[in-house]
């Protein structure tokens, strides 16, 4: 082979390699930024997330907290709880304002519906 169709190649064999390490690390960057953006979430709260949920279950005192998470819902900082009670079928969600700690929404969520919700959420995630 010229050495010029070996260049060619190598050149070729380079772009293909940084391509790789380009579409490697775009990944990394979508984790790191949803824990950065929890990160600046958090700080962006007045209300500490202990305060939150005592608040929560306030609202749902025989219930247990199953998962929370700190969010941004139609442009509100919210804590929103989904909390379990024992022999009750379905999820209590509660939502708490992480700016004021005022409760803003509350709902029942049977399973049906709380399915839908993790699937809408799982389309969301990268």
């Amino acid at each position: 082979m010229k050495m010029s169709t070996l260049g060619t190649i190598g050149a070729a064999l380079m772009v293909l390699c940084a391509a790789g390490r380009a579409s490697a690390q775009a990944t990394k960057p979508a984790a790191k930024e949803a824990k950065t953006s929890q990160a600046a979430l958090r700080k962006e709260a007045k209300v500490a997330e202990a305060d939150a949920r005592k608040t929560a279950l306030a609202v749902v005192p025989s219930g247990k907290v199953q998962s929370h998470e700190l969010e941004r819902e139609n442009g509100k900082l919210i804590y929103s709880y989904d909390i379990k009670v024992a022999g009750k079928s379905g999820i209590e969600e509660v939502n708490v304002d992480a700016m004021t700690g005022e409760v803003v929404a509350h709902e029942h969520e049977d399973a049906k519906a709380e399915a839908k919700e993790k699937k809408a959420e799982a389309k969301k995630k990268p």
